[in-house]
Parts: C-alpha cells; structure tokens; sequence
C-alpha cells in the first residue's frame, strides 16, 4: 500500500493584511460659556461702600505681628514717664535769697530776702514762708547774729560760700532738708522786670507810696516796691510774696510767652541757682498749677514769733519764739 495514496498537503496560512492605525479622536471643543448677563450699573452709594470697606481693611493691624500697637504703646509710655516725672509726690525746697548792695565784681552782700519754698508736684501746692533778715540766731562757725549776715559771712570766706552757709543755717535752726537755692542779684532785677514788660500789681490797701487797686510797674518801680522800708520788715516780706504771685499771674497770658526769651536773657545776669535743669520744669510746673488752682500758700511768720531786742552793740534784731515758730515749720514743710 502506498504511505502517500491519501496524502493531503497542509493549507498554508493567507497573510493578514497589515493593520492600520487608528486615527486619534478628535478633541471636543468644549461646551460654550452661557454668555454673562448685563452688569447693574455702579451707583455713587456702591463706590462708597467699597471705598469705606478697602479702608478698614487697609488699617486693621495683621494679626499675630503686633506692630500696630507700637505707637500706640511707645505714646503709653510717654505719658506715664512724663506724668511719673511731674506728679512724684517728693517734696522739692528751695531758698530764695536776693542779695542787696555788693562790692563791685563779687556777690559778698546780705541776704535782705529770705524766701524758704517747699513745691508739692503732687498736690499742686506750693509752701513759702517769708524769714525776716533780723532774726537773730546761730549762725554755724560764727555765732549768734542776724540770720541775712549768713550769705555775707559764707561769701566773704569764698565765692560760693555764702549759699552754702545760708543753706546750713536754714538747716540746723529750722531742721528744714533745703539743698537748693536760688539767688538775686538786686541789683540786675530792674533789667529783668523791663524784659517781661514790667509787671501789674494789685493792691487791696495804700502800700508803699501807692494807693489800694492794680498799678502797672517798670523794673525800676518794681525794685523800689520789693524793697519798701516805709513799714516794718513784715511790709516788706508781704511785698515781696505779692511781687512773685504777680509774675506768675503774668505768665498765664500767652500773649507774654513772646517775652520770656529776652526775659531769660537778663536773667542770666541776674540770677544763678544750684537747681539742676532737670528739676525746673518740675517747679514750673507746680509753681503754674498753683497759682491756677489758687495753691500757693504765701506766709509770713507772725509778729507773735519773734521778740524785738535790742543787742549789747545797740543794734535792734528780732529774737525766735520756737514754740511759735516750729509748729509753722512742720505743718509746712512736713519736718517731724
């Protein structure tokens, strides 16, 4: 039999056709916005509004960084520094002297003015106490004697002893702390009271040489009144507090700021002091805030303090009546 009688050979595969590639899709345009709608029309009431709301948000600080509080905290602290520099409720004494009659080119001379201050920054009040030239007591190295001779004695020793000698005097007879003192020059007090433009007082009976109600002095005038002797010692210390009252009277008015410039000026000739600068707005402060508020608490000592007597060399002085006197100081000048 033959193997390949029924022999079939095999189909061969039909190629496959090579397939194409298919195209990519298309992108879909995408579907179209719904056309907006007709703006309103901006009014003058909606411009504010925005304008009023981008301003508030424009000043309100940023949370968490703090520095919109810095100007508001810094102004704090000025006004609790300067309030804690003003109203320090420590007592501030001075002694005003005014010096009459000097030699030429040195300052020996009697304190004919003695003025004891006390400025209370905290109450508003201002203390002064008038000590007649005549009292007679001890004077610290030498002796017994009129309590104006102090200055001459101090200054006589050295220049700038007579502030220091009238201090210690001041010191250890009334127990009063006074570190500070202020002294006039008598004879440079004219120029100053011409700078201010001379200075208004008001009389409420005749007193040297002028009858009762307000007269208007030049610096001349006004040196004639202070030193008046027509009266007694007492006269003369109650013209010198009014003098004083009435200047500060006088720097009320702004229009007489202009002034104070050239009234400094003169000053400077006139006047020196051992009041640190840091310590005059203090007492100009309170001295302004009590004549003000009406706290200037102007005394003279009583005529029942002191005992006229006349010394061994004839010369007429006033002898201190302690048990009068040291009451006044203490109620005063706070001395326990």
């Amino acid at each position: 039999m033959d193997p390949y009688e029924n022999y079939e050979p095999p189909l061969r595969p039909e190629p496959e056709e090579p397939r194409r590639p298919t195209p990519p899709e298309a992108p879909q345009a995408p579907p179209a916005a719904p056309r907006p709608l007709p703006a309103a029309p901006i009014t003058s009431r909606d411009l504010a509004g925005r304008t009023t709301l981008e301003a508030t948000r424009a000043s309100r600080p940023v949370r968490g960084t703090g520095r919109g509080c810095l100007p508001v905290r810094a102004l704090l602290l000025i006004i609790v520094a300067l309030a804690a520099y003003l109203l320090t409720p420590l007592p501030n004494n001075l002694l005003i002297m005014g010096i009459d009659r000097t030699p030429d080119g040195t300052d020996i001379g009697r304190s004919d003015t003695l003025i004891l201050v006390s400025a209370r920054p905290l109450s508003g009040r201002i203390e002064m106490l008038s000590i007649p030239r005549d009292l007679w007591l001890p004077i610290p190295g030498y002796g017994e004697n009129r309590i104006n001779a102090a200055h001459a004695f101090g200054e006589g020793a050295g220049a700038g002893g007579g502030p220091r000698l009238a201090l210690e005097t001041l010191r250890s007879n009334f127990g009063v702390n006074v570190n500070h003192y202020l002294r006039i020059r008598l004879a440079g007090f004219p120029a100053v009271v011409d700078a201010l433009g001379g200075v208004t007082i008001t009389l409420d009976a005749p007193a040297a040489g002028y009858p009762a109600g307000s007269h208007h002095l030049n610096g001349t005038q006004a040196l004639a009144f202070v030193r008046d002797r027509s009266g007694d010692d007492f006269f003369r210390m109650a013209h010198g507090q009014l003098f004083i009252v009435s200047v500060g009277k006088k720097m009320l008015n702004p229009l007489e700021w202009l002034r104070i410039p050239s009234a400094l000026i003169a000053l400077d000739q006139a006047v020196d002091t051992n009041l640190p600068v840091w310590l005059w707005p203090r007492f100009a402060f309170v001295f302004l805030r009590a004549i003000v508020f009406d706290g200037l608490h102007a005394v003279t000592l009583p005529r029942e303090a002191v005992i006229p007597w006349v010394t061994s060399g004839g010369a007429q002085v006033l002898l201190p009546n302690w048990n009068l006197i040291l009451p006044i100081i203490k109620e005063m000048f706070a001395v326990f």
